[in-house]
């Protein structure tokens, strides 16, 4: 995998024929929004492909890969488009050139119920879970339902196994920490919850349960710790996974809401697959700056594997960006959630040159806009998640979690496709 970097003065065509390329085939792999109007500092995955086909009348995506001896997922991931469509005349990669993979990882991926169909199919060669936002419940045990059904059909369809997601939120989707408080002090009504949740599961083919609650009350610690061994006591005999959503720590002593109930050693013992949530430095109502500066990454990752088994954790991995405008006043200031591909594209707009902090291993940009506002972008690029992917073979952690899979960015999942074999469910 070559991650090609902008200079001042390239085109398409100049950098296509540096790697003996065609600049469509830059295009295709990584979607560029800006083919004709690239950025100085902008990344591009090259890959060389080194046998292709061309699609024949009557051919099928099972056809073509059976004729190679490879998996249709093996084909989808080195052709994403193919799941939408197939057509007579288009050209596949069969392989391209590529180093050994780095290790095996679990690449789990979390989506909303509304999530563009296309896209989906796009991201599912790339998973061995997907998990869907999310299931509710009251304090009496009672379960607020998702319109999953789809999404899990579609999933088997393609090989990729659900996880049942259960965050304690409110009608507005918020997390809730009364909610939580409640039915942990609710005996009856947490027995209750967990009777539907198993039910729920067995009827729809759910393979495991995500446990997801933020903002738990520090007093609540081991009310919290209890409702997740009582629900792992519940799912283990039937062969269902426990995961949990666990917050980005450094230390056991750290404190705050977010933190203080999430007990990592305790959990972890607990749990059969940990997500350590690393991910919001950069946020929406915070300061502008990385989304998940890799500095920041690496320090969670180092606690999580001291005190949890490394095959139990999961790494974070954001995908989206965001658009501050600036002066940024706390409490004030909010900014613009967008995809990865569209802060490429509003850099091309304003002519920008995107820059990169050595750090944080992220790009970022400055532009002015018609109004003449000064904006900042944080995101995330080829380089920035080569950088972090390669943290799961250097802790020898089991995989990563994608908040959210609802738009497709290309250079995370050719990243993921080159460093890794991805586990099966």
């Amino acid at each position: 995998m070559i991650i090609h970097v902008v200079q001042p003065g390239e085109t398409l065509n100049t950098i296509a024929e540096q790697y003996g390329v065609t600049p469509e085939r830059l295009i295709i792999d990584n979607e560029l929004p800006n083919p004709e109007n690239l950025v100085v500092g902008q990344s591009m995955i090259v890959r060389i492909p080194t046998e292709v086909y061309t699609v024949q009348p009557g051919d099928t995506l099972a056809s073509i890969a059976s004729s190679y001896d490879i998996t249709t997922k093996d084909l989808l991931r080195n052709n994403p488009w193919a799941a939408v469509e197939l057509n007579p005349g288009q050209t596949l990669v069969i392989t391209f050139e590529e180093e050994s993979k780095l290790s095996n990882a679990l690449i789990n991926g979390y989506a909303y119920p509304f999530i563009d169909r296309n896209t989906f199919r796009k991201t599912l060669p790339f998973l061995t879970y997907q998990s869907l936002f999310t299931y509710g419940f009251t304090p009496e045990g009672d379960l607020v339902p998702l319109d999953d059904s789809e999404l899990i059909g579609i999933g088997y369809q393609e090989g990729v196994r659900p996880i049942m997601m259960l965050a304690p939120v409110n009608a507005e989707m918020n997390f809730d920490s009364q909610i939580a408080h409640d039915m942990f002090v609710n005996e009856a009504g947490q027995s209750r919850l967990i009777d539907n949740i198993v039910a729920t599961m067995q009827e729809k083919g759910y393979v495991g349960l995500d446990i997801d609650f933020e903002f738990i009350l520090p007093e609540d610690r081991q009310l919290f710790i209890n409702f997740i061994s009582n629900v792992k006591n519940r799912l283990e005999p039937l062969g269902l996974l426990t995961f949990v959503a666990l917050a980005p720590k450094t230390s056991g002593e750290m404190t705050g809401l977010l933190y203080e109930a999430h007990d990592y050693p305790a959990i972890g013992a607990i749990a059969d697959i940990v997500l350590l949530m690393t991910y919001e430095w950069g946020y929406l109502y915070g300061p502008p700056m990385a989304t998940a500066p890799l500095n920041n990454v690496r320090q969670v990752l180092e606690y999580g594997v001291s005190v949890i088994p490394r095959e139990k954790i999961l790494m974070g991995i954001p995908n989206y960006a965001y658009d501050w405008a600036l002066p940024f006043v706390q409490g004030e200031s909010m900014a613009e959630a967008i995809t990865n591909q569209e802060a490429i594209a509003r850099a091309a707009r304003y002519g920008v040159t995107i820059e990169f902090d050595e750090a944080a291993q992220a790009p970022f940009y400055y532009y002015t806009d018609e109004q003449g506002v000064q904006h900042v972008v944080w995101f995330d690029d080829a380089r920035s998640m080569n950088a972090k992917l390669g943290l799961i073979p250097e802790f020898q952690i089991r995989g990563a979690g994608v908040w959210q899979i609802m738009n497709f960015f290309p250079a995370l999942w050719m990243v993921v496709n080159e460093l890794f074999n991805i586990e099966i469910g």
